[in-house]
C-alpha cells in the first residue's frame, strides 16, 4: 500500500489514515487474516501512543483490509514455536496492544466483517462501539485451545452482555453469526454487507461534530464511573463536568447556539 500525505504505516501490518477529524486505524496483514503476532502488537500499541497524543483526532474507527477477516486473533502459527519464556516475553507487548486500543481518550468505533475471533473481537471490545455488517462472525474461543481470553474479554464481555451470559459464551468457546450476536449485544449496529467500514466512519464522523473536550470528558465519565454505586459515580461525573465547564468549547457551544451557528471548537 503507497504511502500517502494523509496516512501513516506503523511498522508493516498497521496503518492510520485521517478523515477530517476522524482517524482510522486499519489492521493489514492480510497474508495472515490480520493474526496478531508480537511484530504487529507492537505495531497497534505504537499506532495508539500516536493517536492518543493527537489533540485533532476526535474519533478513532477500528477496520481492516481484509475482505473475510477483521481479525482472527493471536498468531498461534508463531504461538506455536514459542518456549514458555518466549510468552512471558510476549505478554506485556501483546497487553499493550488491547490496551492500547482500550485507552484511547476519544470515541473509539471497530468495523467489524468476516471473523472476529478470540483476541480480533477482544480489539472489537475494547472500543466504545461496535459497528458490523452481516457476515461477522464472533466469538472467544480461547479455551478450546487450552487458554483463556488475555486481551481483556472475561472483563469486557461481561460489561456488555451480564456476566452468565458471557460465561456461557467463554466457556462453550462457540462463534457467533451477526444476527445472534446483534441480538444479544456483542455487537451495537448490524448494517449490510460490506458496508462497515463506511457506516462506522460516517458514525464517527457524526460523533466528531461535537466538542472534542466534551468528548474525551464524556467518555471518562462513562469509563472511569461504570461499576461504581450510584454516589461515585457521581462524583466521577461531577470531576469530568468541572474539566469541562470553563473550556474553551462550552464558551464556543454556548455561543454557537445563541447565535444559530455551526461552533468552531477550539479543543481546549
Amino acid at each position: 500500500m503507497a504511502e500517502q500525505a494523509d496516512e501513516r504505516r506503523f511498522g508493516e501490518y498497521v496503518v492510520v489514515r485521517r478523515h477530517a477529524y476522524v482517524a482510522e486505524l486499519a489492521l493489514d496483514r492480510p497474508k495472515a487474516m490480520n493474526a496478531v503476532s508480537t511484530e504487529m502488537a507492537r505495531s497497534i500499541a505504537e499506532a495508539c501512543e500516536h493517536l492518543a497524543a493527537d489533540r485533532d483526532a476526535r474519533v478513532t474507527v477500528l477496520t481492516s483490509t481484509h475482505e473475510r477477516a477483521f481479525c482472527v486473533g493471536a498468531d498461534l502459527k508463531e504461538r506455536n514455536s514459542f518456549t514458555d519464556a518466549d510468552l512471558v516475553r510476549q505478554r506485556p507487548v501483546a497487553r499493550a496492544a488491547y490496551t492500547g486500543v482500550l485507552e484511547l481518550p476519544m470515541p473509539t468505533i471497530a468495523a467489524v466483517h468476516g471473523f472476529a475471533l478470540g483476541g480480533g473481537f477482544e480489539l472489537a471490545l475494547s472500543c466504545d462501539l461496535i459497528v458490523a455488517d452481516g457476515t461477522a462472525v464472533v466469538g472467544l474461543p480461547e479455551v478450546s485451545v487450552g487458554v483463556i481470553p488475555g486481551g481483556g474479554g472475561t472483563q469486557l464481555l461481561p460489561r456488555r452482555v451480564g456476566a452468565a451470559r458471557a460465561a456461557e459464551l467463554i466457556f462453550t468457546a462457540r462463534r457467533l453469526q451477526a444476527v445472534e450476536a446483534r441480538g444479544l449485544g456483542l455487537i451495537d449496529e448490524l448494517v449490510a454487507e460490506g458496508r462497515d467500514r463506511e457506516e462506522a466512519l460516517a458514525l464517527g464522523a457524526r460523533i466528531a461534530a461535537n466538542s472534542p473536550v466534551g468528548l474525551r470528558a464524556a467518555k471518562r465519565a462513562l469509563r472511569l464511573g461504570h461499576g461504581l454505586d450510584l454516589r461515585a459515580g457521581l462524583e466521577v461525573e461531577d470531576a469530568a463536568w468541572r474539566s469541562v465547564a470553563f473550556s474553551g468549547d462550552r464558551a464556543e457551544g454556548v455561543a454557537a447556539f445563541n447565535e444559530k451557528r455551526s461552533p468552531q471548537w477550539p479543543g481546549e
